[in-house]
């Protein structure tokens, strides 16, 4: 397995084809498909994710039931006393959200998820099976089927000098957002105690080592290790 960040040995074209939304994320919630598909890139989707919710909450996708004011639940959800959910939010079918965890709103899950103890989650996409389940913060971020956020994994979503996230890959992409955190590809595993800073991007079934400051690109399937 190999290492890749932004300078990897790769032209122009592979880097690009890297980050496509299509290359990180195989999107099988039905009431995520267009969204998905519209958008190239996946810090597209946030930029669309509001609106996307609000079409959602107003014409609730089938096996939904309302759990709050502006919270749809599927079914068999589990929901353990004192978990907060804001809305708006979208929660599919399965998903156990555990003692502690925060859902600050903008945040839409599908089926089989666990938000655990004292995660907080805010504006964001989580497909299928996806685990962040012991202090976990994810802000705008994007984690695909069955990622896997080890304890204490934080999806940094806000720079220091507060000025708009760029892609660093072998050329820039400017987001034109101030706030982008992950996008975390399908399969992909995240160490315990990672910081995952505004705008990386971990291609599908990657895994990064503990306690690891991660920036720009990393290459589907690789091993990342100090």
């Amino acid at each position: 397995m190999r290492v890749f960040f932004a300078r990897g040995a790769y032209t122009k074209r592979e880097v690009i084809d890297m980050i496509r939304t299509k290359s990180l994320f195989s999107c099988r919630v039905p009431h995520l498909e267009s969204l998905f598909k519209k958008c190239e890139y996946p810090w597209q989707i946030l930029d669309s994710l509001s609106a996307h919710i609000e079409e959602l909450l107003k014409s609730p996708p089938n096996g939904f039931s309302w759990y709050s004011e502006g919270v749809l639940i599927g079914e068999g959800v589990k929901i353990d006393t004192g978990a907060r959910i804001l809305p708006p939010a979208i929660i599919g079918a399965g998903t156990e959200i555990r003692q502690g965890a925060f859902i600050r709103g903008g945040v839409v899950c599908g089926e089989g998820c666990v938000i655990g103890n004292s995660s907080e989650l805010k504006n964001c996409v989580l497909l299928d099976k996806v685990q962040v389940p012991h202090y976990n913060y994810v802000g705008d971020s994007v984690l695909g089927n069955g990622a896997h956020l080890g304890a204490g994994v934080i999806c940094s979503n806000l720079k220091g000098d507060k000025s708009e996230v760029v892609i660093h890959a072998q050329q820039e992409h400017k987001t034109g957002r101030r706030k982008v955190g992950a996008f975390v590809g399908d399969g992909a595993e995240v160490g315990c105690s990672c910081v995952l800073n505004p705008g990386t991007v971990i291609g599908t079934g990657a895994r990064i080592y503990p306690l690891i400051s991660v920036r720009g690109v990393v290459e589907a399937g690789t091993l990342v290790k100090k």
